[in-house]
C-alpha cells in the first residue's frame, strides 16, 4: 500500500470511528433523558393504575429530565439538596397526553433561579374518564411526594426552601403534602384548584392556608372546573375568576371550550415567573368594586403597595400572613404577555342634573394608540361629585401626547346628550408616571373629543 493510500485509510478510519462514537454517545444521552408518561384515549377508557414518577430538571440538564429513584433519589449528581426545590404537580388528564406546558414551565423556573425542579408525573393514575376515581388517588400521590420530601429533610434540605406548584387536582395534592409537615413547607401555589368534589369540603380535606408558610391560589374557572372560595393567604381572581378573555364561549369550539379558562391559570403564572410583564393584584371585596376603581388604595401593604401577582408575591408574605386571607383581582389580555396597564380615572362634572352613560378613552403617543371602553355598567355623573373609574389598557402607550374621550348616554326616557367635565384626571397605576389632567371639557353624544393633557394642578410631579 502506498503512503498516500495508507494515510487516506487511517484518516477515513479515524473519522468513521469518531462518527460512530458520537452517534453512540448521542444515543446514550437520548436514552438517559426521561419524559412524562404519554398515554392515549384508550388508556382513559380502560382507566389506569397509579404510578408516581419524579423527573428532575436543573440548569445542568434543563432540557433532559432525569428519573429519580424512590429508593435512592439523591444518587443523581445534579440533585443539590442545598438548593431550593420546586415541585410541579399536574392534575386530571382525561385524554392521557402530557400537559403541553410542563417542560416550558420547568425551563422558565430554571431561567429565573438556580434550583431543583421536580416534575411529578402521575399520568398513570390521572388518566381515566372517571374523574371521581382519579380524585380518590390524590392522597396517595401526596404520600409519594411526602416520602421524597422526608428523605430530603433527613439529608439536610430546608423545608422552607420547598415550593409546591399544583395545577387543578395538583393544588389539593400540594395541600395534603403540606399538611403532613404541619405547614412548614415554604410555599404552595395553587393554579385554578379543582372545584368538583372539593367545594364545600372542610379544610382537612382540601388545600387551606395552614398547609404552608405562604399559600397562594389563582382562580380562572371558578364557575366550572375550578374552586370558587378562598383557599390561601392570597387568592387571585383573574378577570373576575371565571371567563377568561380569548377563550371560547360555546361548545362548538370543541375541547378548548372545557379547558381554556382552567388552563389559563398555568400560562398566567408562567408569565409571572418569566417576569417580563408584571401584574398588580388589587385587594378588593368584589370584582364589581374593582372595576369601579374602589380598590386602588393598598395602604395596608406599606411600604411596598399592592402585591404583585404570582412568583414575586413572596416579598409580601409577612403582611399577607398577618392579614389572614386576602381576596385580589386583576385584568389581563387574551394572550402572552397578558398584562394590562391601568389608570385610575377621576371625573368631576358640572351638569345641573344627573347623567348616566358610558365612556370610551383612547390614548395616543403620536405613533400608536390604545383604547378602553368603560361599559361594564352605566356610570353615574353628579355635579361636583367625583366619579372614580378603573381604565385598563391593552398596551402601555408612552409618552401620552393626546387623549380622546367619547360619551355614550345610557338609554332611558330622557337621555342626557351632553356631559360637561369640570376636570378629568388619569393617574397611572404603574411605573410611577405623572398624572394626566384636563379641565373644562364638553362631551357630546357619541362624538370624539381629542385634547392634549396638561400637568394636574395639585400634582407633586
Amino acid at each position: 500500500m502506498s503512503g498516500y493510500s495508507s494515510n487516506m485509510f487511517y484518516r477515513t478510519f479515524f473519522w468513521g470511528l469518531l462518527y460512530v462514537t458520537l452517534m453512540l454517545f448521542d444515543t446514550f444521552r437520548a436514552q438517559d433523558c426521561e419524559k412524562m408518561t404519554d398515554l392515549n384515549f384508550k388508556d382513559s377508557i380502560l382507566g389506569t393504575s397509579l404510578n408516581v414518577r419524579f423527573l428532575l430538571y436543573t440548569r445542568a440538564n434543563i432540557s433532559c429530565g432525569h428519573l429519580l429513584s424512590h429508593q435512592e433519589p439523591f444518587s443523581n449528581p445534579h440533585f443539590n439538596l442545598s438548593s431550593p426545590t420546586t415541585f410541579i404537580i399536574h392534575g386530571y388528564r382525561p385524554t392521557g397526553s402530557p400537559p403541553v406546558w410542563i417542560y416550558r414551565f420547568a425551563e422558565f423556573l430554571l431561567n429565573r433561579r438556580d434550583m431543583n425542579v421536580i416534575v411529578v408525573d402521575w399520568n398513570d393514575g390521572a388518566t381515566n374518564l372517571n374523574y371521581w376515581k382519579v380524585v380518590k388517588k390524590t392522597p396517595r400521590v401526596a404520600a409519594n411526594i411526602t416520602e421524597l420530601i422526608r428523605k430530603m429533610e433527613t439529608n439536610g434540605a430546608n423545608l422552607s426552601s420547598i415550593h409546591l406548584i399544583g395545577v387543578s387536582l395538583g393544588a389539593h395534592i400540594s395541600g395534603f403534602t403540606g399538611a403532613e409537615f404541619n405547614g412548614e413547607i415554604g410555599r404552595i401555589t395553587a393554579l385554578d384548584p379543582a372545584g368538583p368534589e372539593f367545594n364545600g369540603r372542610p379544610p382537612s380535606e382540601r388545600l387551606d392556608p395552614t398547609d404552608a408558610q405562604l399559600v397562594e391560589a389563582l382562580h380562572t374557572d371558578m364557575d366550572a372546573l375550578g374552586y370558587r372560595n378562598l383557599l390561601g393567604h392570597i387568592d387571585y381572581y383573574a378577570n373576575g375568576g371565571a371567563d377568561q378573555p380569548g377563550c371560547p364561549r360555546t361548545i362548538l369550539s370543541g375541547s378548548a371550550y372545557f379547558k381554556c379558562d382552567h388552563q389559563r391559570s398555568v400560562f398566567l403564572y408562567m408569565n409571572s415567573v418569566n417576569g417580563s410583564c408584571p401584574i398588580t393584584a388589587y385587594p378588593c371585596e368584589s370584582y364589581a368594586d374593582f372595576l369601579d376603581g374602589k380598590c386602588m388604595d393598598c395602604g395596608k401593604f406599606k411600604p411596598d403597595g399592592c402585591p404583585a401577582f404570582g412568583y414575586d408575591v413572596v416579598h409580601w408574605r409577612e403582611p399577607l400572613v398577618r392579614l389572614g386571607q386576602t381576596r385580589t383581582y386583576f385584568q389581563t389580555n387574551e394572550a402572552f404577555p397578558f398584562c394590562k396597564f391601568g389608570y385610575k380615572v377621576d371625573i368631576v362634572t358640572w351638569n345641573q342634573k344627573l347623567h348616566w352613560g358610558y365612556l370610551t378613552i383612547k390614548l395616543h403617543n403620536g405613533k400608536e394608540e390604545t383604547q378602553v371602553e368603560l361599559n361594564h355598567k352605566s356610570i353615574t355623573f353628579e355635579k361636583y361629585v367625583e366619579t372614580s373609574l378603573l381604565a385598563q389598557f391593552d398596551r402601555d402607550i408612552q409618552p401620552v401626547k393626546e387623549i380622546t374621550l367619547k360619551f355614550c348616554p345610557a338609554k332611558g326616557l330622557r337621555p342626557r346628550t351632553k356631559l360637561r367635565l369640570l376636570s378629568i384626571r388619569l393617574t397611572p397605576l404603574q411605573n410611577n408616571l405623572r398624572p394626566l389632567c384636563r379641565y373644562d371639557l364638553l362631551l357630546e353624544k357619541n362624538k370624539d373629543v381629542t385634547f392634549r393633557p396638561i400637568p394636574c394642578e395639585d400634582s407633586n410631579f
